[in-house]
């Protein structure tokens, strides 16, 4: 499928979008304000973390269900399927490697979905907040 835009237009729009989500601010917000304190997409790390504390090697990554194929909500696009296909498949096993690389140096990883956090914040928030602690003691 050949793209409608020009390759200036399709940058604008490419640098337009946000590496933020309005999910990672919830969370990122609600752990400041238990006293978490923690690097946001840390560029030095391996897979930029949307949460990380070096100090007790922990990385948490927010995954939406539709960029990192979400098993009960991720769909490929029926328009241009083989690109899609081949791009969300690319982006599971680089989570599947980054969470590997971060296993290998014994840091500790966690992964949320988009929709837990959308069914219920507060309760992946204090699962996070219980597994930064539960890293702490170790």
């Amino acid at each position: 499928m050949v793209d409608n835009l020009t390759s200036e237009q399709r940058t604008k729009n490419m640098k337009a979008i946000k590496s933020v989500s309005k999910l990672e601010s919830i969370i990122a917000k609600e752990l400041w304000r238990k006293g978490v304190r923690y690097r946001r997409n840390s560029k030095s790390l391996l897979g930029k973390p949307d949460i990380s504390i070096k100090k007790y090697k922990i990385v948490i990554f927010i995954d939406s269900c539709f960029w990192h194929l979400c098993p009960i909500h991720g769909k490929i696009p029926a328009s241009n399927s083989l690109f899609w296909e081949e791009k969300l498949n690319k982006n599971s096993q680089r989570d599947t490697e980054v969470n590997n690389h971060y296993k290998s140096i014994n840091w500790n990883v966690k992964r949320v979905w988009e929709h837990d956090i959308k069914s219920d914040p507060q309760r992946v928030i204090n699962e996070i907040y219980d597994f930064i602690h539960n890293c702490k003691k170790h």
